[in-house]
């Protein structure tokens, strides 16, 4: 993202109040932001990785007074120490104005009814989407996660016509309205899906059983939430509301910037955040930048769609393995669904790689030779061969927030 003098003056404005708070004032110390006169230097400061939130905990990331707070949002703490960030009401209207803006993109106006599935809480999901919708004057729908029962009669009795979740959960929506015979009874048009990547097999099935035009929505808790960013009708890449942040694409491993639209990983600066500003965070998340006007017009620069994260991808024997790839690789196998998980385990003193995936086939000849397709075509592909083992439609766990895909047991 190219760097104007006005950016620079607001990236300074935003490092110059971050500092006002504890953390920042620590992690820039002997940095004055005035010593901050181009790219190059900012691209010189310290990076902020998500550990040093977590060592924050609770409150320490704080750049107002207390007394400004209206709301505190949070990581899961699944992996460790959960990052707590804390909002003003300019962040909470803020992420509103930026979540109405991603309805809009998506072709969502006053007359659509927002069937909302995310969870509600600490996280930031739900009540993101039902913020955004609320602004843009549409109807909300805040069912939250599970009971795929109402959930579906809901959908038929309100006539939901947009629907926001997850990839995992849209697809266990998808599949439940198919087996019970109702989608005829379903108004849906459109699906904003977020949290996970997700392949373009899955993508394809979901749009084809809701019958719903999809858009990628963009966020993560540490960044306001869900809504920072949205795919457009032409689903070429990413628009980012760079009036709100600024983004940077670096090598995952030097730190060093990538340009011209290699392949890296995110990093955003906040450039209005009050609660919670971040400078240069390490989001994780790979993707590249898009070069060239977008179709549809929108004067926001583009990121690709989410390749997977610099932290999802493991190491087997040497080859090193992203999800992304195994998506890509399954995507072109004729039989094999969207759906599979990878097991590593450690046996005997070798690394052992099982690769199960869904198909319809039943023919027990048929699934035997679908096993040695899939198997060469990862050898050749990744790097591999793992051991193949196919599975009836439905077998492997759906989830109502994000799919895991890969369980490495050796450690």
């Amino acid at each position: 993202m190219d760097m104007t003098e006005a950016l620079l003056t607001k990236i300074k404005a935003s490092m110059a109040h971050a500092m006002q708070g504890e953390f920042y004032r620590n992690h820039f110390r002997g940095i004055h932001p005035e010593a901050i006169q181009s790219r190059e230097d900012f691209e010189k400061l310290p990076f902020t990785e998500k550990e040093d939130l977590r060592e924050a905990y609770p409150l320490g990331l704080l750049a107002v007074q207390e007394e400004a707070i209206v709301r505190i949002h949070s990581s899961s703490g699944t992996t460790g120490t959960p990052v707590i960030i804390p909002y003003t009401q300019q962040d909470v209207d803020d992420w509103a104005v930026m979540f109405a803006r991603c309805y809009e993109t998506a072709g969502v106006t006053r007359q659509d009814r927002v069937h909302i599935t995310p969870g509600y809480g600490l996280w930031t999901a739900g009540i993101g989407f039902q913020r955004g919708a609320e602004l843009l004057g549409a109807m909300a729908i805040p069912l939250g996660p599970g009971n795929t029962d109402k959930q579906i009669k809901m959908m038929i009795d309100l006539q939901s016509t947009v629907l926001c979740a997850t990839s995992s959960y849209a697809l266990l929506l998808a599949e439940e309205i198919e087996k019970r015979g109702v989608r005829e009874q379903i108004a849906l048009r459109k699906s904003l899906i977020g949290s996970e990547r997700w392949g373009e097999k899955m993508r394809s099935r979901i749009a084809a059983e809701l019958g719903v035009e999809l858009y990628d929505i963009y966020g993560l808790t540490e960044i306001y939430g869900p809504g920072i960013g949205i795919s457009c009708k032409h689903a070429c890449g990413m628009h980012l509301w760079t009036d709100y942040l600024y983004y940077e694409i670096i090598d995952p491993k030097t730190g060093e910037p990538r340009r011209n639209g290699e392949i890296g990983e995110l990093v955003i600066t906040t450039l209005r955040k009050e609660g919670a500003p971040l400078i240069r965070y390490r989001t994780h998340d790979l993707t590249r930048e898009l070069s060239g006007d977008c179709p549809c017009g929108l004067d926001f620069p583009r990121i690709d769609t989410l390749i997977g994260r610099s932290d999802d991808m493991v190491k087997v024997k040497g080859t090193i393995i992203y999800p992304s790839r195994v998506d890509e690789l399954l995507a072109t196998i004729k039989d094999v669904s969207s759906e599979y998980q990878i097991i590593i385990d450690h046996l005997n003193g070798r690394d052992i790689l099982n690769l199960l995936f869904e198909t319809t086939l039943q023919d027990r000849a048929a699934l035997k030779s679908l096993e040695k397709t899939v198997e060469t075509a990862f050898k050749d592909r990744i790097g591999l061969t793992p051991h193949a083992k196919a599975v009836g439609m439905g077998e492997l766990p759906r989830s109502e927030k994000k799919s895991t895909r890969i369980f490495d047991n050796r450690y």
